[in-house]
Order: C-alpha cells, then sequence, then structure tokens
C-alpha cells in the first residue's frame, strides 16, 4: 500500500526507503550530527522554524549514545518500540553507535529520557541527552551564498531546461525505453529475493537444506520468481496526485507543482505538472484552473522558511468514471472566520458556477492547516465545500467509493493486474475465510468476495472504513465486514476467533511494513496456513519477511512460513518504483517434502 512517485510533497516520500519513520507534515528538517555543535549558536534564525505553530518533531529531540555494535533502523525502533516507547523518526550512526531520536510531544520525550538512561542493551549501557534541533537548511544556505564572496563563486553552468530538471525529480526513468524499465525494476526483485534466501539461512537452521536447493535451481533466490507484469498504461497513469503551492522555479508566484529538489537540500521552487508524463491530462486541468484561482485572491503562498502565507498544497484525485476531487490545504494565520467563508464562498462560485467549471471537479474540499496537534496532513479534517462528498471508480467490473483520506491504488490499471494475481494466487474456494488487513477502501478484499465464504478486512482510517462498507453493499456483496483500528489491535483478537478451516491472510501493509505484533498474530496462528504479501517497499518490509520465516523462540511462536511465490508489479512506470508479490506458505515440519 503506498501513495508513492509523483506526490508533491514528493521528497518526504521519496526519501531513503530505510527512513520508515517521517515528519510528514512539516518541511521542518530532520537530524544532522552537523546540527549539533558550533552552527546551532552561530545564527539563531535558521531555529525561529521551532517557535512557530506548526508541528515539528524537532523540538522534541534526544540522542541515545553507547548503542551496541551492528545494529540496524528496525533493531533501534523495535528496542525502542518493546519498550512502550513511540518514535515518531529515528535516525542511526551506526559506526559512531548513537542516534538521534525525535517524539511527537514532550510527554512522550521524557519518559524516553526516564526509561532509556542507563539501560542496558545487548551489554551496552545507553545514555541519553536532549538534542539540539537541525538549522533550518533554507537558511543555513542562504547564509552559506551570503558568506561568499564574487571570487567564491564557481563558474556558472548552463542548466537543463525546467520540464528537464522536474521529469528528472519525479519520474527519474522518463528517458529510459519502457522495457529497460521493467528489466531494472526485475533485477531489483531478484536482489531482494537473494538477501531473504541469506537471510532464511541464517535465522532458520531447520530451512538450510531447503533453502540450498531453492539457491541452487534459482539463481542464489528463496523462490521462483515470475515474469514481471507491466502497467497496462506508462504514461498518465496517476488518480491521484499532490501539489505543493510555491514560488515557482521559473520566479512565477502561487505556482501549483511539485518541487524540484527537497528542502533538506535547500530548495522549495516547484515547476508545474503541465509536461509531467505521468500526471493525467485531468489533474493537470484541475492545477492549471487552481492556479488561475488563487492568483485571483490577496492571499500569498505558504512558506515553509518563514510559516508565513497561506495556500500550501492541492491534492487532486480523479477517476476513470470522469470524476474529480480537490482537497486545498490552507493555512489561516490570523484570518478571521468572515474571510475565511468569503473564500471559501468565493471557490465555490469560481469551481462551480464560473471559469474554474472547466477543470471538471466534482468535489472541493478546504483543510485548515496550521496548528501543532498533528504530525500527518491526513489527519486533519477536511470541510466540503461544494460538489458531492465522494468520488467513484470502477474496478474489476466492481464499484468503488472513494474519500479524500481513503488509500485506493494510484495507478487503476496496474492495480487491476495485481489484484488479479492475487485472487489467483491466494487459492480460494466456497469455504474459505480471507483476512484482508490494511485493506483501505475494500478493494481486494471485495474483488475476492464472490469466490470466498467470508472476507474480513482491518484498516486504520475510520473514513476508509466507512467506504469499505458501503463499497461492500454498492456490489450486493454481504460476505463481508469491516474492522476499524490498528492492525496490532485488531488483528490478534479477530485470528483468535476464526476457526475456518481454509484461511488466508492477504496483506497490503504501508511503505514501514506491518506491525511485529501483527506478525508474531500471524506466526501464533497455526491455522492460518497461507499469506499474500503485497509490498510496495521491499526493503522496508525485509524485517517483515525474516519474522516470518525465522525459526520458533520464546518471542516467536508458531511454525515458520517460506516463501513460494514471488512476481513484481509496475505499478509505477517512468519511476525507481514497484510492486512485489511474495506468496508465503506454512512450514509442515512433520512432511518431509521439504523441497
Amino acid at each position: 500500500m503506498a501513495d508513492l512517485p509523483g506526490d508533491a510533497a514528493a521528497s518526504s516520500k521519496e526519501e531513503n526507503p530505510d527512513d520508515l519513520i517521517q515528519d510528514s507534515n512539516t518541511d521542518a528538517p530532520t537530524s544532522d550530527p552537523a546540527a549539533e555543535g558550533s552552527e546551532a549558536s552561530s545564527d539563531p534564525n535558521k531555529y525561529r522554524y521551532i517557535k512557530e505553530d506548526l508541528f515539528t518533531s524537532e523540538i522534541f529531540k534526544v540522542e541515545i549514545r553507547n548503542l551496541p555494535k551492528f545494529i540496524g533502523f528496525n533493531d533501534l525502533k523495535k528496542f525502542l518500540v518493546k519498550h512502550c516507547l513511540n518514535p515518531h523518526k529515528i535516525k542511526l550512526f551506526g559506526k559512531q553507535r548513537f542516534a538521534f531520536v525525535t517524539f511527537k510531544n514532550e510527554e512522550e520525550r521524557d519518559k524516553a529520557m526516564k526509561m532509556v538512561h542507563g539501560m542496558q542493551w545487548k551489554g551496552q549501557v545507553l545514555s541519553i541527552r536532549l538534542a539540539k534541533p537541525k538549522a533550518d537548511p533554507i537558511l543555513g544556505k542562504r547564509s552559506r551564498e551570503e558568506g561568499e564572496g564574487p571570487a567564491s563563486k564557481r563558474p556558472e553552468r548552463e542548466e537543463e531546461p525546467l520540464s528537464v530538471q522536474i521529469a528528472n525529480a519525479v519520474t527519474p526513468l522518463w528517458n529510459v525505453p519502457y522495457e529497460e524499465q521493467l528489466k531494472m525494476k526485475e533485477q531489483e526483485v531478484v536482489e531482494t529475493l537473494q538477501r531473504l534466501a541469506k537471510e532464511i539461512g541464517s535465522t532458520n537452521k531447520a530451512l538450510l537444506p531447503w533453502i540450498f536447493a531453492q539457491k541452487a535451481k534459482l539463481n542464489k533466490m528463496c523462490c521462483p520468481l515470475e515474469t514481471i507484469r507491466p502497467s497496462p498504461t506508462q504514461t498518465e497513469y496517476r488518480n491521484k496526485c499532490e501539489f505543493l503551492i510555491s514560488v515557482g522555479a521559473d520566479g512565477e508566484d502561487q505556482t501549483i507543482g511539485f518541487r524540484l529538489g527537497k528542502y533538506k537540500g535547500g530548495s522549495c521552487a516547484v515547476v508545474g505538472p503541465a509536461e509531467t508524463c505521468h500526471v493525467s491530462t485531468e489533474a493537470k486541468r484541475v492545477v492549471h484552473q487552481f492556479q488561475k484561482f488563487i492568483r485571483t485572491t490577496p492571499y500569498s503562498v505558504y512558506s515553509p522558511e518563514t510559516y508565513e502565507g497561506h495556500w500550501k498544497q492541492l491534492t487532486v484525485r480523479t477517476t476513470r468514471t470522469k470524476q474529480a476531487m480537490a482537497i486545498i490545504f490552507f493555512n489561516p494565520q490570523k484570518l478571521e472566520e468572515e474571510q475565511l467563508n468569503t473564500l471559501k464562498s468565493l471557490m465555490k462560485t469560481y469551481f462551480f458556477e464560473g471559469d474554474g467549471k472547466e477543470s471538471g471537479i466534482t468535489s472541493l474540499y478546504f483543510v485548515r492547516e496550521g496548528q501543532r496537534t498533528s504530525p500527518n496532513l491526513e489527519d486533519l479534517p477536511c470541510e466540503l465545500v461544494a460538489g458531492e462528498s465522494c468520488i467513484h471508480e470502477e474496478l474489476l467490473g466492481l464499484k468503488f467509493r472513494i474519500s479524500p483520506h481513503s488509500f485506493f491504488q494510484v495507478n487503476t490499471g496496474a492495480a487491476e493486474v495485481l489484484y488479479s494475481a492475487v485472487g489467483d494466487w491466494a487459492q480460494l474456494d466456497q469455504d474459505s475465510t480471507v483476512l484482508d488487513v490494511c485493506c483501505g477502501t475494500g478493494t481486494i478484499g471485495i474483488s475476492l468476495a464472490k469466490r470466498v465464504k467470508k472476507v474480513i478486512g482491518i484498516e486504520l482510517c475510520q473514513e476508509a472504513v466507512e467506504d469499505a462498507k458501503i463499497n461492500a453493499k454498492l456490489n450486493d456483496l454481504s460476505n463481508v465486514e469491516f474492522h476499524c483500528g490498528k492492525a496490532e489491535d485488531v488483528f490478534p483478537n479477530i485470528l483468535n476467533a476464526l476457526v475456518s478451516p481454509n484461511l488466508t491472510a492477504i496483506v497490503d501493509p504501508p511503505r514501514a511494513g506491518l506491525h511485529s505484533k501483527v506478525i508474531l498474530a500471524i506466526r501464533r496462528a497455526e491455522h492460518l496456513k497461507r499469506l499474500v504479501y503485497v509490498a510496495c517497499n521491499a526493503k522496508a518490509a525485509m524485517t517483515n519477511f525474516i519474522d516470518l520465516c525465522r525459526s520458533p523462540s520464546n518471542r516467536v511462536r508458531g511454525a515458520p512460513f517460506r516463501p513460494v511465490r514471488a512476481m513484481a508489479v509496475d505499478l509505477f512506470p517512468q519511476t525507481k518504483h514497484v510492486e512485489l508479490l511474495l506468496l508465503f506458505e506454512r512450514v509442515d515440519y512433520d512432511s518431509q517434502q521439504q523441497t
């Protein structure tokens, strides 16, 4: 499950996949060793962002020292979670054996300060102290540039056209032939399966004979890899895009588009999507009309550098049924309620009666963004300004309702390819029960419902659960139920209550993978024999794969699984991302057929 490339805060979503916990609501910089020390005291203006009214975890940051050797990001994350600590963001410096960890509030930070200091971990006594926030990279870059005299300036080089620069930023494979893209992605999956084979060999000695046999016949991979499935369309495939509103790279104010670089690299200029190949014509039309509208208003764009201004982000969702949803994120600053109501009234008139009617918007939402109450834009309430409350999509001959915050795969055609494969691999019949974990609007479970006895969906987003329930009714399904809550809280109880002889789990988690509690519950439920894992980031999900296959222990109880089938599906043409489908089956220790 992922809203990967093309989301405008593209920088926040396309960071190093190993940085699994990210501050997604603000571009406040992430921790860096260079932030600790002289820079902190040289220019206090570089730290003004922590005094503003937006959420930033930088003000709740600690530094943990004397970490054990050879631990990784996931080891540290698991260690903290095990001790009931809830880190918001982690940056590990393994060679120096320390890490910066930020929390969402003062209470969580202080709890960590009390618990971690003096704690022993793998023979090491940990120490913890408050850490200084990282300097604002935009201001830092400006200070450095102002400090350079004319003599120190580098010779100017001819820059590429903005259309090429933005294509390189958001669709880095745009000039690579599609067949080559597929080969690159398939090779990446090969390397993932080779690494998993090594990990299984080192974490489950009982599977060594089997894994040796697999590696010998499968190019060192742990299971057969089927030919990558291409996307039915390679351009204009995205049905959801998040666009930043900022000063354009061409100097034009109030520009809606994608950021050329990352904020931490000192850039916040944007380029419009007109010449990007993955954004749909319908979405470009919405952007064009919205840009025209905001340029008629007296309100400036929001600046992540000064935290002033109003217009911040535009999210556009489109469907094959020719509906379009626009969600505008606006920072009210000190505007009166009457001014906001006037603005919303102008928006309604412009997009549903005036020139903006050409945009094709059928649902228009307004989101106030500006308090330090939440790190996630998805947690902010959406106010319907005009039009329908939802949009509707058709997938595999079924109808689906989509609300503003609900998850729905960004490439509908490729999602049909993916879900068809999931259904084939799950080996379902009329006695089967399907557990659809991280189900979003219920697309996978609903697409399989007519082939099975029962579908049970689990999803964190309440809005998505409501959509899923309505989607089941839209498609005349009575054997589907949905539960709202964290998978790690809901899943174990549901598993324990199920006695189905033919139980299959299908998981499609966010980039970070499943919570370890879910993996432990899956391992304990030995009547669950088959698991289909849909991974949008295989590197991030590797810990899940390893824990599914490792030897039983006091912590990991129940017979392990082993991977028996893999396939890549290209949901993100023109980018480096790919979806990985893995089928796991429970190991039968009583059987001698381990090959």
